[in-house]
């Protein structure tokens, strides 16, 4: 299906791009620092000098350079909209996300005269491009895209059209193109600050009806996992060992269990540490996904929706049901555990929940940061609609030793890619729930036990990345120094420099958030 032109804007917290962009039509937020703006090509096509009256303008990639005596020229054609008045353009960049392995080999781009329409375009009436080009770059095979600086030709709101060639006369590189289904495409990033006349004062921090905050992150932690160590006493530790009150306190129920317990509602009731709860709830344990759908344990939501109704008044609280379900999913359609099933599961008891009268639940649906699930077909059926879904929730982790499973830093835990290619999870979930607010609901950085390997590097990387993803309104880091398999180290305390860098993350004031519950 064809991307249409989109103009989307973020407000920056800091000069560095984008990971993810806004619903289309969202205007750009004021700010003092460079905001960024992401525009998606508009029209978007190939030619071949030996297919001359050929149109691929409907094709879903983009190719460049010569192979056999054939060579390949691509078009791009974007309009920025306009900008703020007053506001100034500092930095725009030509971002072409591969499709496969690029030729190593330069690519220019050129500037091009004359009109043109992805629909007709061939080789024979292709519009005319300049002789010098104005900008290139140098592919390189370890990376997902080529950027191309295009700051000093992007100089203003308009529309500008390029050519884009390859040096290579031996082999050829694709780019997705907008036509990619769920892929991006080529997009043009532009740096601007608006103009600003009076210094804004510093807005206080603080959460709103679904718990949202109308600036900063919400921090949390599950601390002492596959532990005998009380969760509460764990976390007051966790909480003296890293320098900050965790703010989410999150904690794991199954079945016919009644909570949130004594020892958890006094956690939320302390006067000197505020937290709020984000209780993680198996509502089919013992039974299965379609059979709760279905009814048949409505008295077990009746009985807790009456505990809850008796113990905890109307304090709000975060409620995850069967995070992860993505690890349980049997795509056997007798099973009782389809995707289906779970986002009919889910639809019925927030329902159900509702209808007893529980007004102070704000819902979690927390996926799993796994590339092989986000490449399954039934992954998206998950989902059980935005009425019943007020936060969308990631649990993912990366090593911090490389070459081992799943090493990076915090980027590549919020955006590590399906199998097969495609939108991380941060850019699926802004671009397909625009209007719900991400909870990282678990996230941890990881060393094998055996193996002790400094976490600072992977740690310093996290407020960069939030300043890079908006979205993101919670963070709830899971701590343990073993994992439930007894080999992975994701305590953050694990080497000395470790808890340096963490408690460096803990003290910013981005988590300077006040819960108003």
């Amino acid at each position: 299906m064809k991307r249409r032109q989109a103009v989307v804007g973020a407000a920056a917290l800091g000069a560095a791009m984008s990971g993810g962009f806004l619903a289309i039509g969202q205007a750009d937020a004021a700010t003092t620092t460079p905001a960024i703006r992401t525009v998606f090509a508009a029209d978007d096509a190939y030619v071949s000098s030996t297919r001359v009256k050929s149109n691929f303008g409907t094709a879903e990639k983009l190719v460049v350079g010569e192979t056999d005596g054939e060579s390949r020229t691509s078009f791009v054609r974007f309009s920025t909209g306009s900008f703020p008045a007053g506001s100034t353009l500092s930095n725009a960049r030509l971002i072409l996300p591969y499709d496969g392995k690029p030729a190593e080999a330069r690519v220019s781009v050129y500037p091009v005269t004359g009109d043109w329409n992805e629909n007709t375009i061939t080789a024979a009436t292709q519009p005319e491009a300049g002789p010098a080009a104005i900008a290139s770059a140098m592919p390189r095979t370890t990376d997902q895209s080529v950027t191309i600086d295009l700051s000093k030709v992007v100089t203003q709101a308009g529309t500008y059209v390029f050519a884009l060639r390859s040096a290579s006369t031996t082999a050829v590189t694709r780019f997705q193109s907008a036509e990619s289904g769920e892929q991006a495409g080529p997009r043009l990033v532009v740096n601007y600050t608006p103009a600003t006349t009076v210094e804004p004062k510093p807005e206080a921090c603080v959460t709103g009806d679904l718990l949202v905050p109308n600036c900063g992150v919400l921090w949390g932690a599950a601390a002492g996992g596959f532990t005998d160590t009380p969760r509460d006493t764990a976390l007051k530790n966790w909480e003296q060992t890293t320098g900050r009150t965790s703010t989410i306190y999150h904690t794991y129920h199954k079945g016919d269990e009644k909570f949130p317990t004594k020892a958890e509602i006094a956690m939320t009731r302390d006067a000197a540490h505020p937290r709020v709860l984000l209780l993680n709830w198996k509502v089919a344990y013992g039974t299965n996904w379609a059979k709760v759908a279905a009814g048949q344990k409505d008295a077990r939501i009746d009985a807790w929706a009456d505990y809850v109704k008796a113990n905890y008044g109307t304090q709000k609280f975060f409620l995850a049901l069967h995070h992860e379900p993505e690890n349980d999913v049997q795509t056997a359609a007798s099973s009782g555990m389809t995707a289906k099933d779970f986002a009919a599961m889910y639809r019925h008891v927030i329902e159900r929940l509702r209808a007893d009268g529980v007004t102070n639940v704000v819902n979690v649906l927390a996926y799993m940061g796994n590339e092989k699930w986000m490449a399954q077909s039934w992954w998206k059926d998950l989902y059980p609609g935005d009425d019943v879904v007020d936060w969308v929730g990631l649990d993912s982790y990366v090593s911090v030793e490389k070459g081992y499973y799943h090493f990076g830093d915090f980027g590549d835990l919020l955006d590590r890619q399906p199998t097969g290619g495609g939108l991380g999870f941060y850019d699926w979930s802004v671009k397909n729930h625009p209007s719900k607010p991400i909870m990282v609901a678990e996230w941890g950085m990881y060393h094998r036990v055996t193996y002790p390997t400094s976490k600072a590097s992977a740690y310093a990387t996290v407020l960069p990345e939030l300043a890079k993803h908006p979205q993101i309104k919670a963070m709830v880091y899971f701590d343990t120094a073993k994992d439930n398999e007894g080999d992975r180290n994701i305590a953050v305390d694990s080497t000395a420099d470790s808890l340096d860098a963490f408690r460096k993350v803990a003290s910013a004031p981005i988590f300077n958030v006040e819960l108003k519950n």
